[in-house]
């Protein structure tokens, strides 16, 4: 496939959003072909799945109908958005992939990775990213940044208690010293223009120049 994956992951707070824009905008000046995607979400039928997964009602979901509701969005989104682009030889730029599903319902909500990633294969015909970057920083300290951010209005996921976000960022950890060669781990308290010049090096060096 001529195209160039890249996804971002991070707990609440860790300030993906801000570098996969910051990131995409720096590609696109450069002169490369980009398309921004975000999970779950991206097409009509995962906008729509995202807004009953984070809807603050929707607090009886079980656990393995959590996870293949996001599955299901993001067969969507390779469907419909990321591999036609990157067949096309485009840099995909995608906030959340598949690590988030092993982190968030593999590790925090235990229902083990193997089984996130098994399931992950098969929603995305084995679809890996070329490369990875995980925004870390204490629970805490996300989740104080995404009580400002979101001003007293958070949805359902980000109404979990702090237990459930430190869960979280020691599975993605884990996931990171599984595959060193693909994950980029960042300290996300680190200014935001260097992170973003860290992301763009390693992207940089990953394409050729």
């Amino acid at each position: 496939m001529a195209g160039f994956f890249l996804t971002f992951e991070g707990i609440e707070g860790s300030g993906k959003t801000t570098q996969c824009t910051a990131v995409a905008k720096a590609l696109l000046a450069g002169g490369r072909d980009v398309v921004l995607a975000r999970e779950p979400g991206g097409t009509g039928i995962g906008e729509q799945i995202r807004a009953t997964l984070l809807d603050r009602k929707n607090d009886a979901i079980a656990p393995l109908t959590e996870l293949l509701l996001y599955v299901a969005a993001r067969a969507q989104l390779v469907f419909e958005a990321v591999r036609p682009a990157l067949e096309a030889g485009k840099i995909v730029v995608c906030d959340r992939y598949g690590d988030a599903s092993a982190a968030y319902q593999g590790g925090a909500r235990g229902l083990g990775i193997p089984l996130v990633q098994e399931l992950n294969r098969i929603a995305t015909g084995g679809l890996t990213p070329h490369l990875t970057v995980l925004l870390d920083l204490p629970a805490s300290e996300g989740m104080a940044r995404m009580r400002v951010r979101s001003g007293g209005r958070a949805d359902r996921l980000e109404s979990e208690p702090v237990a459930f976000h430190e869960r979280v960022r020691a599975a993605y950890l884990e996931l990171a010293a599984a595959e060193t060669d693909r994950f980029l781990v960042l300290d996300s308290r680190r200014p935001t223009d260097e992170l973003t010049r860290t992301i763009l090096g390693a992207v940089g060096e990953r394409l050729g120049g």
